[in-house]
């Protein structure tokens, strides 16, 4: 990897990951485009900058975690499921899941069709509570829904935010909850991440990291901002649809 396809990488994951489209799953595929083969770095990488997106959230909602008192509880609650199976089932993640574009394509064109069945929902029965009034057993269900995006192109905010609306919140709810349970997933993924890896990094490497962690906070402000506002007054339909078409013009080019 060099610098610029650093940046291209970091943008793109900020960009994407609180979409319901798959950061992962767009990593992967543009890694692929870009000629950069997968290696124990590169997959670090990933989970990495991750992570950095995920610092954006503290940076835009750090208000709100502070004064709920609720809040972190039913985090940690929701997180439980998606700890225990990233934990079980890290080595074939990273090892088989993370290398195989082929179940990247195929979940993205599955999840875009799962939106848009969501989208066409009726709005009563999905638009009601919000996240105050979740229940351990709703919180429980929505970590397993998380917990689906282990599997790269599923989306780890689509699943929750799908998750999320099964549970009775409203969209906007149901995005920011996504957007906060994000918080102690990828800090607990980046943190073993690195616990396995033994921080064994060059120095050249831990420079693409800290570049890479800056577009990836800065697009990820952007992304943030912007998608909350959209999903206050759209579906999620041009998501789904964005997902199926590029999931179709992959497999047709590639």
């Amino acid at each position: 990897m060099n610098y610029i396809q650093t940046i291209i990488l970091a943008v793109i994951e900020g960009l994407t990951e609180f979409l319901p489209i798959s950061s992962t799953g767009h990593l992967i595929l543009a890694q692929n485009f870009l000629k950069i083969n997968p290696t124990e770095f590169t997959k670090s990488f990933d989970i990495i900058i991750q992570l950095s997106a995920i610092i954006a959230v503290l940076v835009l909602y750090w208000k709100k975690i502070i004064n709920s008192k609720y809040l972190w509880k039913q985090l940690i609650i929701a997180f439980i499921p998606t700890g225990i199976l990233g934990f079980t089932l890290y080595k074939y993640v990273k090892n088989v899941l993370l290398e195989n574009i082929n179940i990247t394509v195929f979940a993205l064109l599955i999840g875009g069709l799962i939106l848009l069945i969501v989208d066409r929902l009726p709005k009563q029965k999905i638009d009601s509570k919000n996240i105050k009034q979740l229940k351990t057993r709703s919180l429980l269900s929505l970590g397993l829904y998380q917990s689906l995006s282990m599997i790269p192109g599923v989306s780890r905010s689509a699943a929750t935010i799908v998750g999320g609306l099964f549970s009775g919140l409203s969209r906007v709810e149901a995005v920011e909850f996504s957007f906060l349970l994000a918080i102690p997933t990828m800090f607990a993924a980046s943190g073993y991440d690195l616990f396995k890896t033994g921080f064994a990094f060059s120095s050249y490497e831990y420079s693409l990291l800290f570049i890479g962690s800056i577009f990836s906070f800065l697009s990820a402000i952007v992304a943030v901002k912007t998608f909350t506002s959209f999903v206050a007054k759209h579906n999620f339909t041009v998501f789904a649809l964005y997902r199926i078409i590029l999931a179709i013009i992959i497999l047709i080019f590639l």
